[in-house]
């Protein structure tokens, strides 16, 4: 039951919606998803109570330093993969919840605030590399782009990423209409009415591609790390 955490410590970089279309896809193909609801903005929850419960999935909101290895543990038997949605922020939280991690997304726009706020999650990974040898495997997702038009900030996110060998994945996530009407309708992108959503296709196929791309680094049969305890992992970040 992997853990797939999705972190930036600056807010409006996209995680939320990256976090939503990635367990809808995972739900669709079959896997049964629990959402661990850290962001105080309670996006997904809201998402979660707006509309009809989506199959092979479970939100718990309102997750936090001292409730997040409990509720892993009591939701694992029926789980397959848990995917945290972490504070657009920085918090106590960040730490701890890399350290249970499996897969770690850090989803980027192309500006210089999120770039920053997502190298403070790099940045806290390479430390607990360093000065405690626990590596967590982690990726950047390009979030929010526009299908037309490559900004200049955009390419010097790029080349950012890119001196610091970190790993981008292939499809990023464009800016489509689907994916801000998904919070209104408390759905996922095939319960929506193609002709009431814009360019619902593609919305779909990038989302497909998106998620089938985790699916490469994260399977849900891949043998998991143990587990660091809080308090392992505190010490390791102090």
């Amino acid at each position: 039951m992997p853990v797939i955490t999705f972190a930036n410590t600056k807010g409006g970089a996209g995680k939320t919606t990256a976090v939503l279309l990635l367990s809808t896809e995972l739900a669709r193909q079959g896997n049964r998803v629990t959402i661990l609801d850290a962001d105080p903005q309670r996006w997904i929850s809201r998402w979660h109570e707006t509309g009809d419960a989506t199959a092979n999935i479970t939100v718990v909101p309102y997750v936090t330093l001292a409730t997040i290895q409990t509720v892993i543990a009591q939701h694992r038997p029926r789980t397959d993969y848990f995917i945290l949605d972490l504070p657009g922020a920085s918090s106590p939280l960040l730490a701890t919840a890399i350290g249970m991690s499996d897969h770690v997304l850090i989803p980027i726009q192309g500006c210089a605030m999120d770039a920053k706020g997502g190298a403070q999650v790099l940045e806290l990974l390479k430390y607990l590399e360093d000065k405690a040898n626990i590596r967590i495997p982690h990726s950047v997702v390009l979030s929010r782009v526009n299908s037309m038009v490559t900004t200049r900030a955009l390419q010097a996110v790029k080349s950012l990423l890119a001196a610091r060998s970190v790993r981008v994945l292939d499809t990023p996530i464009i800016e489509r209409a689907a994916y801000r009407d998904l919070f209104d309708y408390g759905c996922s992108l095939y319960e929506m009415d193609a002709t009431r959503v814009s360019n619902l296709d593609r919305a779909k196929e990038n989302a497909e591609a998106f998620a089938n791309e985790v699916l490469g680094y994260v399977p849900n049969r891949a043998a998991t790390r143990p587990s660091l305890s809080q308090r392992d992992v505190l010490r390791s970040a102090a």
